[in-house]
């Protein structure tokens, strides 16, 4: 009996004991400062913080493991930078956008103005009462028209909305990772290290301000767009498999994807950018250097010499070429064109360097999984699985002889 109550008192111990290991503080992060489009609600965040509890033989022992709430809190800072970033591109971007056609149609109206005072000019007369009138007025609206040109075609509105554009892409591209990463679980100080060299990475890509950091614009090659940071060697430390995902027939298969983007797209969209580049110098020169010729011919209006007949050509048809050069500039976006070539090139670029990375790792399972690279090749090119691997072969096939299908479907 006494044997009894004794073990009874023993399990009872045990018992409270074990109650009181349960009651071990759930550890939680309250986030409800945060206001982000799209984030986990509180309920999801209370079950990846809440620990995990396991006994080991014979013992009461608890064992916790939370994710750590400084990395979480310093993800979820980020994230708060990179939504307000996507509005302030995207905001400007509008603004830059709104510049274009403005200062086209103003640019366009002070021209056509300019040079049919100057014929109106011509016809009434030296001696009408409006002559001098209307020849001071056009050689001052052309001065003006000059001198916008000149600013317009200096800062291509077009292409700075075009850069702002793909910044806000970029940048909600950024805000959907660190999500991932967040949903995951457990991120480390790496993941926080890398988010912050990826922001201040697109944040030098893309500058918002105009003076003295703005992207030369008329460069004397075209080098495609870096907006990522340094590739570095990334050590992938969960989800492994034998070989992590990678074989000696996917690594021929990426060297082969990487020849035929370096053969095919890069080239010709490096190679596209050069001819949008000339064509954009050839028509910002052009523009200024018509209205200022008008504004010089229009002084001349009224001259009994023959630079008199002369100053009314230049004022009148250099007015009406000048319209048609800026329309055909500004109106087309010549310099979003050459941007988005520059950016697809960087787009290219981008995938060879990760491809390139992950295949000089020697240590296999420090790689990224070779099965999701593979994937996400295949989603960035806009193919499918097969067909990026009858891609990787037929390149191979060739040898030496370029492919005659481009790597990407999409753009």
């Amino acid at each position: 009996m006494a044997t009894a109550q004794a073990s009874s008192t023993i399990f009872s111990h045990r018992r409270i004991d074990v109650r009181a290991t349960m009651s071990a503080p759930n550890f939680r992060l309250s986030l409800n400062h945060l206001s982000l489009p799209k984030l986990p609600t509180n309920t999801h965040l209370e079950k990846e913080s809440s620990p995990n509890i396991s006994f080991t033989n014979n013992s009461t022992r608890l064992r916790v493991d939370a994710p750590d709430s400084g990395v979480i809190s310093k993800l979820y800072e980020m994230m708060e930078a990179v939504a307000d970033r996507v509005e302030m591109h995207k905001n400007i971007g509008e603004q830059r956008n709104n510049w274009n056609q403005l200062l086209l149609s103003s640019i366009n109206a002070i021209t056509l103005t300019a040079s049919l005072m100057t014929g109106i000019a011509a016809t009434s007369g030296v001696n009408g009462s409006g002559f001098l009138a209307l020849k001071l007025s056009s050689t001052i609206l052309y001065g003006a028209a000059t001198g916008m040109l000149v600013m317009m075609n200096t800062i291509q509105p077009s292409q700075l909305a075009e850069e702002q554009r793909n910044a806000a892409r970029l940048f909600k591209q950024l805000h959907g990772e660190l999500q991932t990463v967040v949903a995951l679980g457990n991120p480390t100080v790496v993941d926080v290290n890398e988010a912050l060299e990826k922001v201040l990475a697109l944040d030098k890509a893309f500058p918002l301000p105009l003076l003295g950091k703005m992207i030369e614009k008329f460069p004397s090659s075209v080098k495609p767009a870096v907006w990522w940071p340094q590739q570095r060697r990334k050590q992938w430390l969960e989800g492994k498999i034998n070989g992590n995902g990678w074989s000696s027939k996917l690594e021929e298969e990426m060297r082969n994807i990487v020849e035929v983007l370096k053969r095919k797209d890069l080239d010709d969209y490096s190679r596209l950018g050069n001819k949008a580049l000339k064509l954009n110098k050839m028509l910002a020169i052009s523009g200024p250097l018509l209205t200022g010729l008008a504004a010089i011919g229009s002084t001349f209006v009224g001259n009994s010499s023959p630079l008199g007949s002369l100053g009314v050509m230049l004022g009148v048809i250099g007015g009406a070429m000048a319209s048609v050069i800026n329309t055909f500039e500004h109106g087309g976006q010549v310099g979003m064109v050459f941007e988005m070539y520059r950016s697809n090139a960087g787009f290219f670029k981008l995938m060879e360097e990760t491809i390139e990375s992950n295949i000089g790792e020697r240590d296999v399972e420090r790689r990224e999984n070779g099965e999701l690279l593979e994937m996400k090749v295949a989603l960035q090119l806009g193919r499918s699985l097969s067909e990026l691997r009858i891609l990787a072969a037929s390149s191979s096939s060739n040898g030496t002889e370029a492919t005659e299908e481009f790597a990407s479907k999409l753009f």
